[in-house]
């Protein structure tokens, strides 16, 4: 019984981290995401977000950003970038005004609100949350990948 807690607490462990180890890795840094994408032939995603207060945010973040299924597309097809204006959590003033910045640029008034950019960084498309889940979001941007 006790080597079986043993095995059962080292499986767990072991898929935790490797959970862990997939998770979609989302940026800051529109200049550097954008070199990224034109170099591996792939589109930036700017999820503007209010990721600790917007019930639409937070539930396209756990309907469809957090799945392994967009992990993985995201992996294989997409540069992603945060644009987050929290209410609770905090920033650096640098990235406060650089989000303001880009929100004043791409005109965004709601949230979520999802620009997608070519390699070139020219918006190819702006997408929102859709009922679904990835299987639907993914479709959304493979249209915009032609």
């Amino acid at each position: 019984m006790k080597a079986l807690k043993s095995l059962l607490a080292t499986a767990a462990i072991i898929l935790s981290t490797l959970a862990t180890a997939h998770a979609a890795e989302w940026g800051t840094d529109v200049p550097k995401a954008i070199a990224k994408a034109k170099a591996e032939d792939k589109l930036v995603i700017l999820d503007f977000t209010g990721s600790d207060w917007c019930g639409w945010c937070i539930k396209l973040k756990q309907e469809v950003f957090d799945t392994p299924e967009f992990e993985a597309y995201a992996a294989k097809n997409l540069v992603l970038v945060e644009v987050d204006f929290p209410r609770k959590k905090e920033m650096s003033p640098e990235l406060k005004a650089a989000n303001k910045a880009l929100a004043a640029k791409y005109g965004v008034k709601g949230y979520p609100t999802i620009w997608v950019l070519g390699g070139n960084g020219m918006p190819v498309g702006k997408l929102g949350y859709m009922e679904g889940g990835p299987k639907t979001f993914i479709a959304e941007l493979a249209k915009l990948k032609k």
